[in-house]
């Protein structure tokens, strides 16, 4: 694929009810064990008054959006900022959305990255830099 199929504006998105099972999956693979996601005892007395699903699980529903729909198999992250901004709760249904903010050479794109829950609260905001395929 060549830059001129990618316009400014363009958008995509995936979205994914967050389960307890996902949060104790991610646990368990990343390695992080902080008990503001596997311990509810713990976690009840946070600012959060629960069990909260780990931020970059989130961030990884964006990666998902990049590497399978916009820009697609073959993108390769050069980089992405990342604002968390509200927790993801168990149950919440969250949305990852992707658009092209910027159309650079040589397959160069900038993206506005955000992840929504099912109210439309945004709670990871971001800008990724990415190596579009060809």
């Amino acid at each position: 694929m060549s830059e001129e199929i990618y316009t400014v504006g363009q958008t995509a998105s995936f979205t994914k009810t967050v389960t307890e099972t996902d949060v104790v999956l991610f646990a368990g693979i990343s390695g992080d064990l902080n008990p503001a996601h596997v311990d509810e005892v713990a976690a009840k007395q946070s600012m959060f008054k629960g069990r909260v699903a780990h931020g970059i699980l989130g961030a990884s529903f964006i990666s998902a959006v990049i590497g399978m729909k916009l820009p697609g198999p073959g993108t390769l992250y050069l980089s992405q900022d990342l604002q968390f901004v509200k927790p993801i709760y168990f149950n919440d249904t969250v949305t990852a959305t992707v658009t092209i903010k910027e159309v650079g050479r040589r397959g160069r794109l900038t993206l506005e990255t955000k992840l929504t829950n099912q109210d439309g609260k945004e709670l990871i905001t971001g800008e990724a830099k990415v190596f579009a395929p060809k």
